[in-house]
């Protein structure tokens, strides 16, 4: 391979002196690590698409800083056709991989370009300190093709205690030191998927922090490489049998806790330092929001299309679409399909400039609302799946090969479909177990349902934030008494 091409880039970087620990054993060579080669290959195969020529022009845009092509998730829209652009290059990676790699990057790209767009009313009292910070990081990450990830959310120690009640000062990621360098932090951070394969990590609290919780509120991002980093993989879930798991063997893309033991960060790395409400206000900054759920939303219909699709195939292989109740719930997995898609469509017709960035934003109620429904969709098709596929999931050999083994002609004959071969029908059955059953389809299970927090609490969130008045508005004046000519009821 040509060791100027995208991928071939990436897997050096990957070679950092990063720990990055499995088992207990400190990886040397990601790249080249069974648990880990198989996805590193995925990504490489996809960064070397920005230099296909058929792929080129929907992946890339050119950089106004180097002048050369760079990822679309670094595009800052400023008209409707930029949002679709970047929907497009969000496609093709969501699509090349079956909607099954989650977090390829675009998702914290796109986190870090509404930060960059918005960086004027951000950062608290030190505003314009972030906004020049974050302009020379974008920068940085856009024209160094950086990949990153975040790390947001608090160690499972004890929930019921915040930072300044635990007891224990090391159970939140804190500040513990600082000179005019920069800071040093210690404590842990979960779930940061995909760290073993990116070149930085945003790190900042997911939950609202206290006016108590100073030394607990800080934002920053650092090298996976950074000294005194460790990232503490989960089990791996990779297989080296293609045939016979052939998404684990692509996609495990990893989730990892990070833990820093008195690892520094300097200063032009440290975006938010002790400001809660700054924090607060960047997890909710209306660009950073709008564009990360763009992504997931894409990305969303990549995974329900595949779904569908093998929902259909193994009905077909067995002969049972002709039954009323097979056609309903492969229906219903088209009409998931089909409502992910208009919802990703209204939100994009329905975008406008940001009245005070003047950056164009997909409507957010739209991608909100598909994003929940994401979180009872998958769960809910992979169930369809597992009902249709039933018995012949465990009609499947061991491995593919024995259809060509001793009793191969045995095999091929009692495995067949209806109007398929053995060898295709076990194949499909196959990678039906990998998406439904492996640990990895159980991890996507799992992921897809909590991947944006509680669903309870999203949902409630939804409700929350929702203009609830242009509903009860109506109501109001068909009963005769406007809003605005409302009486408030009487206190005790």
């Amino acid at each position: 391979m040509n060791p100027t091409t995208p991928g071939q880039h990436y897997r050096t970087r990957l070679n950092d002196a990063r720990t990055v620990w499995l088992a207990g054993e400190r990886i040397a060579d990601v790249p080249g690590h069974p648990a880990f080669k198989g996805t590193v290959d995925t990504v490489s195969s996809l960064l070397d698409l920005q230099e296909k020529p058929d792929t080129r022009d929907d992946l890339t845009f050119v950089s106004p800083g180097s002048g050369k092509p760079v990822n679309a998730a670094f595009l800052v829209p400023f008209g409707k056709e930029d949002i679709l652009r970047r929907h497009t290059a969000f496609r093709i990676w969501s699509d090349a991989t079956f909607g099954m790699m989650s977090r390829l990057s675009e998702y914290s790209r796109s986190l870090l370009t509404g930060w960059y767009a918005s960086r004027h009313r951000l950062g608290g009292d030190a505003r314009k300190g972030f906004a020049d910070k974050i302009a020379g990081y974008y920068e940085q990450s856009r024209d160094g093709d950086w990949l990153s990830t975040t790390a947001l959310h608090d160690p499972q120690i004890d929930r019921s205690k915040g930072p300044s009640e635990a007891g224990d000062p090391d159970a939140y990621l804190r500040v513990v030191k600082q000179n005019r360098e920069g800071i040093w932090v210690r404590g842990a951070k979960m779930i940061a998927t995909a760290a073993p394969y990116v070149d930085e990590i945003f790190v900042f609290p997911f939950h609202r922090r206290s006016s108590a919780d100073l030394a607990y509120s800080t934002m920053f991002a650092v090298p996976v490489g950074t000294p005194g980093l460790h990232v503490v993989c989960r089990e791996s879930f990779a297989s080296d049998r293609h045939e016979d798991y052939p998404l684990s063997a692509k996609y495990d893309e990893m989730d990892a806790v990070i833990i820093f033991d008195d690892a520094f960060v300097p200063w032009e790395r440290v975006f938010i330092h002790d400001d809660p409400e700054a924090i607060w206000q960047l997890r909710q900054d209306p660009a950073a929001v709008a564009l990360s759920q763009h992504q997931t939303v894409v990305r969303l219909i990549s995974k329900l299309k595949f779904v569908a699709a093998v929902a259909n195939e193994i009905s077909t292989a067995i002969g049972v679409t002709h039954h009323l109740h097979v056609q309903e719930k492969l229906g219903e997995l088209l009409v998931q399909v089909e409502t992910i898609k208009a919802l990703l469509a209204v939100s994009e017709e329905l975008a406008e400039p940001d009245g005070e960035t003047g950056v164009w934003l997909p409507a957010i109620d739209p991608l909100t609302t598909a994003r929940n429904l994401g979180s009872r969709y998958y769960p809910r098709a992979i169930g369809i799946l597992r009902h249709l596929a039933a018995g012949g999931l465990m009609q499947t050999p061991a491995t593919v090969a024995e259809l060509d083994g001793p009793i191969g002609p045995l095999v091929q004959k009692y495995y067949r479909g209806a109007d398929i071969p053995a060898s295709e029908r076990v194949r499909l059955f196959k990678l039906a177990w990998d998406l439904i059953a492996s640990p990895l389809g159980s991890r996507h299970e799992l992921y897809e349902i909590f991947y944006s927090g509680d669903p309870v609490r999203t949902y409630a969130a939804q409700y929350l934030g929702y203009d609830k008045a242009k509903l009860t508005d109506p109501v109001w004046k068909l009963i005769g008494n406007a809003a605005n000519d409302r009486v408030p009821a009487a206190k005790e």
